[in-house]
């Protein structure tokens, strides 16, 4: 049985470089090169690979972001330029992370340690990479969002509120309402504590879009959005909120 691989980076030459390291494992054959996380997305969804090569930083679509995409991820091997993403954390949680540029043995030990996964496959740690990147609290500057088909990038800039929604979270802008498939936690460990403040268990709004805020009743009060959106806010996220507001 031979392995499928798919490379996805957005510079020719890296894909290249794969190609080539990978020509000396007989076990796997490459099904394909994609040089964005659109493209990658979509290769992963219809090639259905078992290992892919994947860079982080790309147009379009992160690494990250693309794999937060896909449902059934295949066995993955970072492959970037960039050192500042927690490797040691990766290289414990992920099946291997390379950073370029990377020697002939160091791709070999990374593509012996992808064989294993797919032979074993309960050793795939994708599932671990994302969670490692979901507790390193980086600031995000963008959400991805498949919505069927195609997929929807927002800027945090563009977020109005979020809201609790069962197992997802309502994020609200001006053309409309998205669900992502995340935590309140997640979102307020990640976005800027500066621009976005929780004010209630099932809300996180974004300073810029705030209108006024009113006493509502015992214990609590109402935020009111530029938007004409009112929210609860708990006395915690009202006194966060005036923190915030120098109030």
């Amino acid at each position: 049985m031979k392995y499928k691989v798919l490379i996805i980076d957005d510079e020719p030459p890296a894909r290249a470089i794969v190609a080539s390291c990978l020509s000396g494992f007989p076990e796997f054959e490459i099904c394909g090169e994609c040089g964005d996380g659109f493209s990658g997305l979509k290769a992963i969804q219809e090639l259905h690979p078992n290992l892919a090569f994947l860079d982080v930083q790309m147009p379009k679509l992160t690494g990250f972001e693309m794999l937060d995409l896909v449902e059934n991820p295949p066995v993955i091997i970072f492959c970037t330029a960039f050192d500042q993403y927690a490797i040691k954390a990766f290289e414990m949680n992920a099946v291997d992370y390379l950073l370029k540029p990377f020697s002939a043995e160091r791709f070999n030990q990374a593509v012996e340690k992808a064989l294993k996964a797919l032979q074993n496959p309960g050793e795939n740690k994708v599932p671990g990479v994302l969670k490692t990147a979901e507790d390193n609290p980086e600031a995000i500057q963008r959400i991805a969002i498949r919505i069927r088909h195609k997929v929807v990038v927002i800027p945090v800039s563009d977020i109005h509120f979020l809201e609790a929604d069962g197992d997802y979270v309502s994020i609200h802008t001006k053309e409309g309402k998205y669900l992502k498939e995340k935590t309140m936690k997640f979102f307020e460990l990640h976005l800027d504590p500066k621009m976005f403040i929780r004010i209630h268990r099932s809300y996180i709004v974004n300073l810029t879009f705030l209108d006024r805020m009113e006493y509502y009743d015992k214990e609590s009060y109402a935020v009111l959005m530029k938007n004409g959106e009112r929210l609860k806010a708990s006395t915690s996220g009202y006194r966060l909120l005036k923190d915030a507001l120098n109030l």
